[in-house]
């Protein structure tokens, strides 16, 4: 399954540098919800992968957070990610 980079975790004036926003394409906290556990990878261009989690659903429009071994650097937002 696939997935794209949405956001950062953050606060007004924290950024958290290892969680993430994940779009699934599901349309409610529930589905969402249910993705928990689950893990992650994201691959860079040049071969790199960093693996991380599903930790939990956010908000109530179908996204998840995850949180990654180490942060993903800032060309990773909008890219894709893929769910094992």
């Amino acid at each position: 399954m696939k997935g794209i980079v949405v956001q950062f975790r953050r606060s007004r004036h924290r950024i958290k540098e290892r969680h993430y926003l994940l779009d699934l394409g599901f349309s409610s906290r529930d589905e969402a919800k249910k993705m928990a556990g689950k893990s992650v990878s994201w691959k860079s261009t040049a071969g790199k992968i960093i693996n991380g989690k599903i930790s939990d659903a956010h908000g109530n429009k179908g996204l998840v957070r995850a949180i990654f071994e180490s942060g993903l650097p800032g060309q990773a937002v909008t890219s894709e990610v893929e769910v094992k």
